[in-house]
């Protein structure tokens, strides 16, 4: 591929030596189209060839418009690049999942780590998702009320904004902003981004970023650091400048020489790269490390919740729409009402007085003099109840036009809030009234395809 960046093409060719010819003919391919599957959600998939580090990750033969599948906004799967979905081994081979952990994943939009690891986790584990920028945040929150789990906190802050929740995480992943070299295949545009000094600039907010993190990682806290991109300054430099600057211990997976994931061991530094050339996916390292100083835990000093729990009526109320309410925290915030596992309350507050939450567990609904209307969250989550509500089963082309927030005209008997599915998969709510079907698909989610 002719049109590599002069520097960054002498740079793979002298680190691929013998194998560059297979580099380059891997970018005149076309990319891999993966996905990872929900395993929570009732979603029958075709047999599809594995992605061989991860459970639910699948090849498809050529990409589809996901944007037309309901099955893709019922968060039944999600559209990732095949080489991130690594993370799995991670979480199989270093971290105990069956043990309550509390996890950040702090670069997440638009939510493939983030969905990959709320899959992973124990229900009273508590994922805390962030994105810097304010408007992927959004993005965040949408992909992950979509996957339905309930033990998730969106937030919207710059790293240094968790260096004052000290030992609070016991797992930290890092899948930092980087110069992009492991996408050129999926996304030529990057090429022209790239630049020598773009990459020192990467390295220079990466180290940054980890500086400021490090305080929230626990004593014998996990650190997964990843990027996206083959060059040592933002991979291997950076962990050699980590572990001058702190006391760590590099860990090693278990990899299936079958994967052609290369190893790497430097100076006491330990990762792992993948090449499109070797791998059915693209660019990608990935470190894990463990940390080994002392750090006090965070706590609240003389605390009372001050978390507005709603009235005795609205509880009745709500309780039924919610499998087991009894492990639920719910509280009101203004008029709208959310809940999350009452095992996580107390975390859940303290990152609430902390930092800028975007979402916290699930909005149930919003109260409306004597009525609660529910929330689109609810509809999409897990915990749903949804044999409280009468369902529509709906056809592929009346999907569509739900999803585009049209009228729809189907008929029904039962008044009221009604759930809207496809194929057994709940996609939202439409209020039925006597002389129309209110649709309450969100507008911002809406499709504007024509």
């Amino acid at each position: 591929m002719s049109n590599f960046p002069k520097a960054f093409e002498e740079q793979l060719r002298q680190s691929l030596k013998g194998e560059w010819e297979k580099f380059l003919a891997a970018h005149e391919a076309p990319p891999p189209v993966s996905i990872r599957v929900n395993p929570f959600k009732n979603h029958s998939i075709k047999e599809l060839p594995n992605v061989p580090w991860t459970q639910h990750g699948r090849y498809l033969p050529e990409r589809p418009v996901f944007t037309l599948d309901p099955t893709f906004h019922a968060g039944a799967y999600y559209v990732q690049e095949a080489s991130s979905m690594f993370l799995e081994q991670v979480f199989r081979q270093v971290i105990d999942t069956n043990e309550k952990l509390t996890v950040l994943d702090l670069c997440a939009a638009p939510g493939g780590k983030s969905t990959h690891i709320a899959s992973l986790i124990h229900a009273e584990s508590l994922l805390v998702s962030n994105e810097v920028i304010r408007s992927r945040a959004g993005i965040l929150a949408e992909n992950l009320q979509k996957w339905g789990t309930n033990n998730v906190v969106v937030t919207n802050n710059d790293p240094e904004d968790f260096s004052k929740l000290t030992g609070l995480f016991d797992v930290i992943v890092v899948d930092a902003p980087c110069s992009g070299e492991g996408l050129f295949r999926k996304d030529p545009d990057a090429m022209k981004e790239w630049s020598e000094d773009n990459v020192q600039l990467c390295c220079k907010r990466q180290q940054r970023i980890l500086h400021d993190i490090w305080p929230a990682l626990k004593e014998n806290g996990i650190l997964v650091y990843s990027t996206c991109t083959y060059n040592a300054w933002e991979n291997e430099e950076n962990l050699k400048w980590l572990k001058k600057e702190k006391d760590v211990e590099f860990l090693s997976l278990n990899i299936d020489p079958a994967w052609n994931v290369l190893s790497i061991e430097e100076n006491g530094v330990k990762g792992y790269r993948f090449y499109p050339h070797r791998v059915n996916g693209e660019g990608f390292f990935l470190s894990v490390i463990r940390k080994k100083e002392r750090e006090e835990t965070v706590g609240i000093k003389n605390h009372k919740s001050r978390l507005t729990s709603p009235s005795k009526k609205l509880m009745e109320k709500i309780q039924p729409w919610v499998k087991v309410p009894e492990n639920k925290t719910f509280i009101q915030r203004e008029d709208v009402i959310q809940f999350f596992p009452a095992s996580q309350a107390y975390t859940i507050e303290l990152l609430i007085k902390s930092l800028r939450l975007v979402t916290a567990g699930t909005f149930l609904g919003t109260v409306k003099h004597d009525k609660v209307i529910p929330e689109h969250s609810l509809a999409l989550s897990l915990e749903l109840h949804a044999d409280q509500f009468p369902q529509l089963d709906v056809s592929l082309d009346e999907v569509i036009q739900y999803l585009k927030k049209e009228n729809l005209n189907v008929a029904s008997e039962q008044k009221g809030f009604s759930l809207i599915t496809h194929n057994s998969l709940p996609l939202g709510w439409v209020n039925v009234l006597d002389n129309r079907i209110n649709n309450m698909y969100p507008s911002e989610w809406r499709i504007r395809m024509k």
